[in-house]
Parts: structure tokens; C-alpha cells; sequence
């Protein structure tokens, strides 16, 4: 349950519908956008963060809440790491725990059960997304 609620609240952070990269719950509701640029949006078009291609996240106020490493490490803002984002799309916590499963458009929690659904998105900022919201 609680990686379900940090899936969903890192999806918050998500960019704008105008570019089609959008991400909504199991019932094809929109929860959020992530603009071309990074920004982040919730359903309501409110900017709540940023993401950037050297993987920093920041947010809403340009603070830095967070990192993701090439190797698919996720630190946050004190670079202490709280999990890993492994090229199959599985989303592990900082003791190597698998808490979901990003692939293929579909977002899932450890038992593969479909939870949200993204679309234009990179598969790993959504998966960061997990640690962060």
C-alpha cells in the first residue's frame, strides 16, 4: 500500500496534455502531465515540480528534492539512496525490495497489478516518481 500511495503521489508531479505525456490512475483518469520541457503538472494544470534530463527533480519552488544516476540509482536531495530503477522497469527501495513495475505503459506495484498508466513518458521519470510522491 505504501509504494501504491508513493507511485501515485510521484505521478502528481507529472508534465502537460498539450504534448500527450500524461499519466492516469487504473481507471484511465488523468492524474497528471510532464510537459517536453520536464515540468510537472497535476490534473488541474498547477505546476508541482521538474524534472530534467540530468536527472534532477526539483519542486514546485526549484528546491532540489531529488536525483536519478545513470545507473538507475534514485537519491534524494541529501544524495543518500532510497532506491534503484533497474533497466527492466522494476522499482526497488534502498534494500533492494521490488515495490513496482514500470513497463510498457502500465505502472504496477510489486504483484504486477496495474495501478496507473503513463503515455509519452520516459519510463524512469515515472518511475522516480515512485520515491518521491
Amino acid at each position: 500500500m505504501r509504494a501504491k500511495i508513493l507511485l501515485i503521489l510521484f505521478l502528481l508531479l507529472a508534465g502537460t496534455a498539450a504534448y500527450g505525456q500524461k499519466i492516469t490512475d487504473s481507471n484511465y483518469s488523468t492524474i497528471a502531465y510532464i510537459k517536453s520541457d520536464g515540468t510537472v503538472q497535476n490534473a488541474n494544470y498547477s505546476t508541482v515540480g521538474h524534472i530534467y534530463l540530468d536527472g534532477t527533480v526539483k519542486n514546485a519552488n526549484y528546491q532540489t528534492i531529488g536525483y536519478i544516476k545513470s545507473d538507475g540509482t534514485v537519491q534524494n536531495s541529501n544524495y543518500s539512496t532510497i532506491g534503484h530503477i533497474k533497466s527492466d522497469g522494476t522499482v526497488q527501495n534502498a534494500n533492494y525490495s521490488t515495490i513496482g513495475h514500470v513497463k510498457d505503459g502500465r505502472i504496477q506495484d510489486a504483484n504486477y497489478r496495474t495501478i496507473a498508466h503513463y503515455d509519452g513518458i520516459k519510463a524512469k521519470w515515472v518511475a522516480f516518481l515512485v520515491f518521491f510522491w
